[in-house]
């Protein structure tokens, strides 16, 4: 044992400089750019195949800039268009080309409104004659260029209208917008957040129809939201909300003929009630519009064929699942209008070939993996590009195909996440590749072969940087839970020692088909978990029941009981850890965001004998108050399903906290409303329970802006290192008293000697690890016993009087312990108090229980 000791302790010499020299990483850095990526800014590739364009703003001179550049040798060759050319903008943010690359619309002034939709002052800068016109005076949304490049159709006001940019006149196609009544051609609320797009008209190839959907949202309750902002008085948000079991907007379809100068409703073969129309896309032929029509329980999906001169329809394809069907953007037609479809109808997401009328031609790829994106599909190869999990479903590799189900061939395949962009003509493409431990790399890789041709960017200063920081290894691995081998990483302190025991932080988002547990590059948060690591804690995530990429029954199994299974996996996962050796089961928190606070609420509350903190942040609280297509697509409606509603919403469970809670939200959340967090606080007030809660004014759901994040995360670190971290002195009514005893003198005549200042470092530390490679304690728990006797020998060496200078708290807690067992045991004193008799005869009743368990499974 001494050996052993000497050599932990040489070990601990050694490597003590070599973290001494690294440098620890603060919350201020983490938040002002320190650990910046370099990355490759709206990469559009230009119709020749051969070269690309990029957006490059030089913010010392408030000048933005188009520039071409060459696939191959990745050299800049022109400028296409330059802010400093024009006195109508200083600079511009976003920019869409024409069809011919003659013209591109440029975004200025830009004013977000929700997730995606936005409002700009637009202009057109046209290459032929190097002029630029303004589309309008107003800030408008979602400008569209014709296929022919002459007209461009936008929204305004709720009302869609036609720039005619050879006249230069405007046409108004609809009269009947109206603030929170009527939207044509924009989507409503909900459509934007859970259906991912805004723009909801689109041109035909002939550049004389648009296609467009209107939303009537008259009858659909409305959200108020108070600004507080800066003014004597706050104004208030007004926005249409449907809620689960809500009335949606109704929506229908309306094609535009603008020869015609009229707008037809569309009328299927199909009565159609309380439905959703999640896409509408034009196919290769001008005269044939689809559509697709989904039931709001989610579980019914028809593509739609629609003749715009004769309104004739027909359904192409119909899928049906006993859960819900995912919408996704990767319908394509292809030149002679059969189309690409993916779809999890085999038990995982794949491709399928289907012929013009909908008819099936053949599954492309198969295989107990995912396709995770669709690249585009190469006519001139026959070849279809995509990314997919097929090597590991942490991973994403790029893949080609042939459009026959053959020659497949993996063109990046590596161990980490690889995402392409493809040049026009799919001769190239260029590959953004990350891992845990590799941080971003952009390269021109050859589509033939998937060969890099160029390095473009490798981020090699980043990577020089963050070594020169105390930075552990995301260690990935599985862990069996509740019959399923689950994804999970684990960070651990640079100094990590098996002998010692680290407080535990969870974190997770869990919600359906989501993936946290993945290997690519930090994000900002796994900086803070490498900082929370440095200062001494184990941080792990673990992807449990009803998140992605493992397989339509994996992430399904969560349907009609959100927040059940999931918590489970959770409080079984800590649980588990909790048992190792090195992790204090007495010391498990666990946060998230948005519905990763809704599951660390539940687990908490659920878990409360496991977890002893949990923070929530923007947390949904009851799925009654959040929108009707995310939570009925898993929920069906209140009324349908009442109890999945109740029995797994933290709101309902507050009775059950015992240990510390914090809950935040921003008051300008628009998507998870603060509500969620006020309901929550008055169901724990009156339940009489302890906690911690914090309101930010006016921020949304991604709570940012100026100093705020940086206070949100200092809040929490703060709320961490008080309640599960080794100087953790809340006191909270919530928590049950202390599990463990301390081992005392039984003597009525003993003086209980004084705290030590230690004055030998390494004295110090030998007494340390030897209490650690023990794993003994002067406390006796309900699961392990300590003998006297073994103390006696770990405690030989006298450290009176060592300084505390380059100790931890914890190292100082356990050479006092030290100090304070070498007294008693000097005095003699070597009973054990009745407290502690029956704490030692509780773990030899446990123990016992243990082996009759252990002996029962091994019979069975």
């Amino acid at each position: 044992m001494r050996n052993f000791n000497v050599a932990l302790l040489l070990c601990f010499l050694l490597a003590s400089p070599l973290l001494a020299q690294k440098k620890a990483i603060t919350l201020e850095e983490i938040w002002d750019g320190t650990f910046r990526t370099e990355s490759m800014e709206v990469l559009h590739s230009m119709k020749n195949g051969q070269q690309y364009s990029v957006l490059n703003q030089d913010q010392k001179k408030n000048i933005s800039t188009i520039d071409i550049y060459d696939y191959r040798t990745l050299q800049k060759t022109r400028t296409f268009v330059s802010s400093a050319d024009f006195f109508e903008f200083d600079e511009f943010s976003d920019y869409t080309f024409s069809e011919d690359e003659t013209k591109v619309i440029l975004a200025t002034e830009v004013e977000p409104i929700f997730r995606r939709s936005k409002r700009a002052k637009y202009y057109v800068y046209d290459s032929t004659n190097n002029s630029v016109q303004a589309i309008s005076e107003e800030k408008i949304q979602e400008p569209t260029f014709s296929p022919d490049g002459t007209k461009i159709a936008y929204g305004f006001n709720n009302d869609l209208y036609v720039h005619d940019l050879l006249s230069e006149r405007t046409k108004r196609l609809t009269n009947d917008g109206l603030k929170n009544e009527i939207i044509n051609g924009i989507t409503d609320w909900v459509y934007e957040e859970e259906f991912s797009f805004v723009r909801a008209f689109e041109w035909n190839s002939k550049s004389d129809r648009i296609a467009f959907l209107k939303f009537d949202e008259t009858f659909v309750p409305e959200f108020t939201m108070d600004v507080y902002g800066d003014e004597l008085y706050p104004t208030q948000q007004k926005f249409k909300y449907p809620k689960a079991g809500e009335l949606n907007s109704e929506v229908s379809l309306y094609i535009y003929d603008l020869l015609k100068s009229e707008s037809k409703k569309v009328f299927l073969n199909q009565d159609y009630d309380n439905h959703y129309i999640p896409r509408i896309k034009w196919t290769n032929d001008p005269q044939i519009l689809s559509a697709q029509y989904m039931n709001r329980h989610q579980n019914k999906l028809e593509l739609w064929l629609i003749n715009a001169n004769g309104y004739e329809s027909l359904i192409a394809l119909q899928e049906e699942d006993k859960a819900y069907i995912d919408v996704t953007f990767d319908l394509t037609f292809l030149p002679d209008n059969s189309f690409i479809w993916t779809s999890e109808k085999s038990g995982n997401n794949h491709i399928y070939h289907h012929s013009r009328d909908g008819k099936l031609i053949r599954q492309v790829t198969e295989g107990n993996w995912e396709v995770t994106s669709y690249y585009g599909y190469d006519p001139a190869n026959k070849k279809i590009f995509y990314q997919s999990t097929e090597n590991g479903s942490t991973n994403r590799g790029v893949y080609s195909i042939g459009i026959n189900g053959k020659d497949k061939k993996a063109l990046v395949d590596k161990e980490g996440q690889s995402r392409a962009s493809f040049s026009a003509d799919h001769s190239y493409f260029i590959n953004s590749f990350s891992s845990a431990n590799i941080p971003p790399q952009y390269t021109l890789n050859n589509s033939s072969t998937g060969n890099v041709v160029k390095i473009i960017e490798d981020n090699k200063d980043l990577a020089n940087k963050v070594s020169g920081y105390q930075v552990s290894d995301k260690e990935f691995s599985t862990i069996s839970v509740n019959g399923n081998d689950l994804n999970m990483w684990m960070i651990k302190p640079p100094d990590f020692s098996k002998s010692k025991k680290y407080p535990l932080l969870m974190y997770q988002y869990s919600g359906p088909g989501s993936q946290s547990v993945a290997n690519r590059w930090n994000s900002s948060n796994d900086y803070w978990y490498q900082m929370l690591a440095q200062q001494g804690y184990i941080v792990a995530c673990v992807d449990g029941r009803g998140t992605g990429l493992k397989g339509a029954a994996f992430k399904k199994v969560t349907q009609n009981e959100l927040g059940k299974f999931e918590v489970e996996d959770q409080i079984q996962v800590a649980r588990q850890l909790g048992q190792l050796s090195y992790i204090d089961e007495d010391n498990i928190g666990i946060w998230g965001w948005s519905y990763g606070g809704f599951m660390s609420s539940n687990a908490i509350l659920k878990g409360n004998d496991v977890f002893k903190m949990a923070i929530a942040v923007a947390p949904v609280t009851s799925w009654r108050f959040y929108d009707t297509i995310y939570t009925e697509r898993y929920m069906m409606t209140p009324d349908e399903n009442p109890s999945g509603y109740d029995d797994n919403s933290p709101i309902n469970h507050v009775d059950k906290l015992k240990g510390h809670y914090m809950i935040v939200h921003g008051t300008g959340d628009d998507n998870v409303h603060v509500q969620n967090t006020m309901r929550m606080v008055e169901a724990l007030i009156q339940a009489d329970k302890d906690f911690e809660w914090m309101v930010y004014p006016d921020r949304n759901h991604g709570i940012f802006g100026g100093n705020t994040r940086k206070h949100l995360y200092r809040k929490m670190t703060n709320f961490i290192n008080s309640t599960i971290g080794n100087n953790s002195t809340v006191s909270n009514n919530n928590v049950s008293k202390a599990k463990k005893t301390q081992v005392v003198p039984k003597s009525n005549n003993r003086s209980k000697p004084k705290a030590i200042k230690v004055d030998n470092v390494e004295e110090a530390e030998n007494v340390v690890n030897e209490l650690d490679a023990k794993e003994t304690s002067l406390e006796v728990e309900a699961k392990e016993e300590t003998t006297i006797e073994e103390e006696k020998v770990d405690a030989q060496e006298s450290v009176e009087s060592m300084p505390t200078k380059n100790m931890t708290a914890e190292e100082i807690r356990k050479v006092n312990e030290a100090y304070l067992a070498k007294k008693a045991l000097e005095e003699g004193n070597t009973e054990l108090t009745r407290e502690e008799k029956k704490a030692k005869k509780a773990a030899e009743k446990l123990k016992k229980k243990q082996e009759r368990e252990a002996k029962k499974t091994k019979d069975n």
